[in-house]
């Protein structure tokens, strides 16, 4: 099982050796970068070109590890007891499978995201670490374990908000998606754009590294902001001569696309301000 990348995502020849050696060790795989660098989208694609399903968990600041493995609804129970409801003599009637579960149990090998891990609590990766290593867990309720039938493909993704710890890390196969270079990201919008102008290419691109490399910047735009600004400009028909100016002097066109704060914007009417008085 070898992932060779797929027509719709460009994945360059570091990011492929990661991938299949997390496969071959049967590792979960960890994916740090910046926003918007293609992290899920990189599960999504291993799904579709190794033919696998795919199941998505989310991770959000109030997510915790036992969600990942199952709930159980004690108080539904409760309530239907009260009600006299036949149901509340099965407990499994009130538990219901997350998202390991699901994968785990999958009658054929899946593709298994955790997405943005780095956004719930420091103890999130901790308490993970025994059903990511061994594959399984218990279910107190019900006293069974459950096992995964196939070992699924592991993909985690960080956006690198804050450390995780080193024990978990000890258990992952690494990788660090760095921000594409020019030539590699005018690759990715001729996958968005089938036969975009060249001309109009290369002036966005120019552009566009120009304000990411801007001093004092707060937030830089990602790859996928890029590529949300280009489409504007397609569909505006914006002439690429139009996108040349120099930085310093204006805002860049349709420049909501690309910053992303007040603080931002202000910084570059400071600098066309300031330019505009040297002249």
């Amino acid at each position: 099982m070898q992932f060779q990348g797929t027509a719709d995502y460009i994945a360059d020849k570091d990011l492929l050796v990661a991938v299949n050696a997390a496969i071959q060790l049967e590792r979960p795989l960890l994916v740090k970068g910046e926003p918007g660098t293609g992290k899920t989208e990189l599960a999504r694609q291993i799904a579709s070109a190794l033919g696998l399903q795919l199941i998505e968990w989310n991770v959000k600041s109030t997510t915790k590890a036992q969600q990942g493995l199952y709930e159980y609804d004690a108080v539904s129970r409760l309530r239907d007891s009260q009600l006299g409801d036949a149901r509340v003599n099965d407990v499994r009637n009130y538990i219901r499978q997350g998202k390991l579960w699901q994968a785990f149990t999958a009658p054929d090998k899946a593709v298994l995201l955790i997405d943005e891990i780095d956004k719930a609590d420091i103890e999130f990766p901790n308490d993970l670490l025994q059903e990511l290593d061994r594959m399984e867990f218990h279910v107190y309720e019900t006293g069974e374990t459950v096992r995964a039938k196939v070992r699924p493909v592991v993909i985690i993704t960080s956006n690198n908000e804050k450390e995780l710890p080193d024990a978990f890390l000890r258990r992952c196969f690494f990788h660090y998606i760095r921000f594409p270079d020019a030539e590699t990201l005018a690759r990715i919008v001729e996958v968005h754009h089938p036969g975009i102008k060249q001309e109009l290419v290369r002036q966005a691109l120019t552009r566009f590294y120009e304000i990411r490399e801007t001093p004092g910047l707060r937030k830089r735009p990602s790859t996928s902001e890029a590529l949300d600004w280009i489409r504007l400009l397609v569909s505006d028909d914006v002439d690429p001569a139009d996108l040349g100016a120099d930085i310093r002097t204006a805002l860049p066109k349709l420049h909501g696309a690309l910053l992303k704060n007040e603080q931002d914007v202000h910084l570059f009417e400071r600098l066309a301000f300031m330019a505009r008085r040297e002249r």
